[in-house]
């Protein structure tokens, strides 16, 4: 493999997103394709007229019924970075396409339903992930909507699929209550705004006097005494265990308005892997390919995907 295919190969940060139907995948899908500058505006499964085409879901059917029932690929360049968004169906009658899709996925993101948890199909498509050594970041959505409380919604992750897991940043309510995240490793607090035209507000540090405008004494120190519970009962953050599928880092966040996907689209860039090579045959022999040469077995396999490049029009099929 040439220098450049390998430079080229290194670049790229192929992920798919999970989840149970109803749980924010395709809105979160077109929010990280606006957060990475791909598209202007952001489509809404349940929004009317031009505020309803979202790019993933482009069939007629989908658009009609609100469902993604095929397979898509969106690509777009972020910060030097090659992303390729794999949106796979939510609904159990197109699984099958989801499962052929997660074979083409370095990464997955696992969305929640901060009010619902992990639901039956969240938990399928995670056991497929896991088979496949996919590591997950998990995006716990609609939190500026009655949630679940996030010790819970922890305590439910650990339980039931067998990960550890890492909060990068701790909310400050749910529902009518939320007021914003605060980083964890930075210990800045990231404001929430209910008005997506006035975008939300710059980051205060925690400590500042500045917070009293954003949380009153008793919201700052109830955030505070969480903040730091939730530090001692979990294990930090852990590329390496991550990678290794024994950890899922945890972004909390509303895909609705567009608050947590920046930050959901730089753990990707930081922590999410590139290609590497994948187990195959040939001449009946156990072998890997390295990422850029094409496996033998590749050419056998009928597959077919929608492949869309954000901005050069209409998909292609492959």
């Amino acid at each position: 493999m040439s220098s450049s295919t390998a430079l080229e190969a290194a670049r790229r940060r192929t992920f798919a997103i999970i989840s149970h139907p109803d749980a924010g995948k395709t809105t979160l899908t077109e929010n990280l394709l606006l957060a990475g500058g791909a598209i202007r505006a952001a489509g809404a499964v349940r929004a009317r007229g031009e505020n309803r085409r979202t790019r993933s879901d482009w069939m007629k059917i989908e658009r009609e019924r609100g469902i993604s029932v095929s397979a898509s690929v969106m690509t777009f360049d972020h910060d030097g970075l090659m992303f390729n968004l794999l949106d796979t169906p939510g609904h159990e009658d197109f699984s099958e396409d989801t499962y052929r899709t997660l074979t083409a996925a370095d990464a997955a993101v696992m969305v929640l339903d901060a009010a619902k948890g992990i639901e039956p199909q969240t938990l399928k498509l995670f056991e497929v992930c896991r088979l496949r050594d996919i590591p997950i970041v998990t995006f716990i959505n609609k939190m500026d909507r009655e949630a679940q409380d996030p010790f819970a919604l922890l305590d439910e992750i650990a339980s039931k699929l067998a990960l550890d897991p890492a909060p990068l940043y701790w909310p400050a309510g749910s529902g009518g209550r939320f007021k914003g995240m605060l980083d964890l490793r930075t210990q800045k607090f990231i404001p929430f705004s209910k008005s997506r035209e006035e975008g939300h507000p710059a980051p205060v540090a925690f400590n500042s006097n500045a917070m009293s405008t954003v949380l009153d004494p008793d919201e700052q120190g109830e955030l505070e005494e969480a903040a730091m519970l939730v530090q001692e009962a979990s294990k930090p953050f852990d590329p390496q265990a991550f990678l290794e599928g024994h950890m899922t880092p945890v972004i909390y966040g509303s895909a609705l308005r567009h608050f947590g996907v920046d930050e959901l689209l730089a753990a990707l860039a930081a922590y999410a892997p590139p290609p590497r090579a994948r187990a195959a045959q040939r001449a009946g022999q156990d072998t890997h390919v390295a990422p850029g040469r094409r496996s033998p077995a590749s050419c056998s396999r009928s597959r077919r995907t929608w492949t869309r490049t954000i901005g050069t029009g209409s998909p292609s099929s492959s």
